[in-house]
């Protein structure tokens, strides 16, 4: 069984219209859970993306981010919601659908020509992500690679990635909001 069947899909949530890609199935699954790590720790250990840390995004970020750090023998850095971490800290405002949010970095986290994968759980509008690489590069860092389990095409994201020059790469996809 395939990675996008073990993906939920709840329909008119967050709003009417949208359909919800939760992977809480997928990560709680064993097997799937596997699939995914061993998925992005193959394409990682043929060394075609270089880099020297793993920055994971609040908080799916952090579950992938952390075990695939585990897998390649790299650090892990998590990029967090404003006022969660305790050091000197870098802020970015970024524009959501509905306002504006705020995430974080310790300033000592990154550092200057440091090659960063970059990863979450989905990519949708892209805006959360283009924050996260905004915050590395302000610290010096170059974003190797952005990695997500799953991309939303029709949403936008990856094409605003591209269109940024940010190379992106996903296991599967679902058409649709």
């Amino acid at each position: 069984m395939p990675i996008k069947s073990r993906i939920r899909t709840i329909p008119d949530h967050p709003k009417k219209g949208i359909m919800f890609r939760d992977i809480t199935t997928l990560i709680k699954d064993p097997v799937g859970f596997r699939l995914v790590i061993d998925n992005f720790t193959q394409r990682y250990i043929a060394g075609d993306v270089t880099f020297d840390t793993i920055v994971g995004i609040e908080s799916r970020g952090f579950i992938i981010g952390g075990a695939l750090s585990y897998t390649l023998g790299k650090g892990f850095v998590p990029v967090r919601k404003a006022g969660k971490l305790p050091s000197e800290k870098l802020s970015h405002e970024y524009e959501l659908e509905y306002g504006t949010d705020t995430i974080e970095v310790h300033k000592d986290a990154i550092s200057k020509g440091m090659r960063v994968l970059l990863v979450d759980d989905l990519l949708a509008t892209g805006g959360t992500a283009l924050a996260a690489a905004a915050l590395i590069e302000k610290l010096g860092g170059i974003v190797a690679e952005m990695a997500f389990i799953v991309n939303l095409p029709d949403v936008g994201g990856a094409k605003k990635l591209a269109k940024k020059g940010y190379r992106a790469y996903y296991q599967t996809e679902f058409e649709g909001d």
